[in-house]
C-alpha cells in the first residue's frame, strides 16, 4: 500500500533541484515518524478536520488539556483574532484550535495561520491558512488569505512565526517566543477585529533547545531544529497542557500612540505576564 505521507514526494515538490541521499531520507522518515503517521492515516482514512485532531490527541498522543478563562472566548458572532505564544511548534496549534471549536455551541469556522509545510497533512489542511518563509505562496493562496480576512471566520495566529527558543532575558535563561511580528496588529486595525490573547503552557525537549542554540552559535541559517518538531510532538505522548485564554483586547486600543511593532510586543508582554499572575 503506498504511503499517505511521503517524504520523497515533499522533497521533490519543495526542492526539485536538490539531490538528497537515501540515507538522509531514511533518517528524515524516522524523525518525522512516517511509519506511525501512515499507520494512523490508514486506520482512519475518512477522518478530517476536528474529528481527525480529536482522534490524534486522544489515541495517537494521549494528550489532555485544561482551559482557564474559557469565558473569554467571544460568542457574539463578531470575528476575532486569537494570538498565542508558540512553545511546541505544532501540537499547541492543534490543541488550541480544538479547544476553541469545542467551546462553542454554535460552531464558527476558524482558520489557523501555519507554515505551508503543514498543508501536506491533508486531513486537516482545510483548517489551515498557509504562510511561506520564502514568499512562494501561489496566487490562489494569496487570494484565499485575503478572502479569509474579509470573511466572518475567526483567525488563530502565532505572531512569533516560529516556536519558542531558549533565550537570555533580563540576565536569566528562559524559554520564550522570539519577537512577535506586527502583522496581526495591522490586520486587527484594518478589519476591525478584537484580539483574544492566549498563553499556552508547554515546552519541547532539552535536545531541541540545545540544537537550536548550537545552530545559532554556528550561524547556520537553515532552521534545522524544525525538522524535529514531529518528533517533539510524539515525545509529548501522555502529557497534560494548560491553556489560558485572556480577556479580549478591543481593536480600538491599537491607536497611533505606539507603532504596530510596539503594540505587538505589548500584547506579547500581556500573554507572558499572565503566566506569572
Amino acid at each position: 500500500m503506498p504511503l499517505q505521507f511521503d517524504i520523497r514526494a515533499i522533497l521533490r515538490e519543495k526542492a526539485p533541484n536538490v539531490h538528497v541521499p537515501d540515507f538522509l531520507i531514511r533518517y528524515l522518515e524516522r524523525i518525522v515518524h512516517v511509519k506511525q503517521m501512515n499507520a494512523f492515516l490508514r486506520k482512519y482514512p475518512d477522518l478530517e478536520g476536528y474529528d481527525f485532531i480529536r482522534r490524534v490527541l486522544d489515541e495517537e498522543l494521549c494528550c489532555t488539556a485544561s482551559i482557564e478563562g474559557i469565558e473569554n472566548i467571544p460568542t457574539d458572532g463578531k470575528p476575532v483574532i486569537f494570538v498565542s505564544n508558540h512553545p511546541l511548534g505544532g501540537l499547541d496549534g492543534m490543541i488550541i484550535a480544538q479547544m476553541i471549536h469545542e467551546s462553542r455551541k454554535e460552531k464558527r469556522e476558524l482558520k489557523v495561520i501555519v507554515n505551508e509545510l503543514l498543508m501536506f497533512m491533508k486531513p486537516i489542511a482545510g483548517l489551515w491558512a498557509p504562510v511561506s518563509k520564502t514568499g512562494s505562496l501561489s496566487k490562489e493562496q494569496v487570494l484565499q488569505q485575503q478572502a479569509m480576512w474579509e470573511s466572518e471566520k475567526d483567525v488563530l495566529t502565532f505572531p512569533a512565526g516560529a516556536c519558542s527558543r531558549l533565550q537570555r532575558i533580563n540576565h536569566a535563561w528562559s524559554i520564550q517566543d522570539l519577537e512577535w511580528q506586527k502583522n496581526f496588529i495591522q490586520r486587527a486595525r484594518e478589519y476591525q477585529r478584537d484580539i483574544v490573547p492566549i498563553y499556552f503552557e508547554g515546552k519541547n525537549s532539552r535536545f531541541f533547545y540545545a540544537l537550536a542554540y548550537i545552530r545559532k552559535l554556528l550561524r547556520i541559517p537553515v532552521n534545522i531544529e524544525m525538522l524535529y518538531l514531529v518528533d517533539e510532538m510524539y515525545g509529548a505522548h501522555g502529557k497534560h497542557f494548560r491553556v489560558h485564554v485572556l480577556p479580549p483586547i478591543p481593536y480600538t486600543t491599537f491607536d497611533n500612540s505606539k507603532t504596530p511593532k510596539q503594540w505587538a510586543q505589548y500584547v506579547k508582554s500581556i500573554v507572558y505576564a499572565s503566566n506569572n499572575s
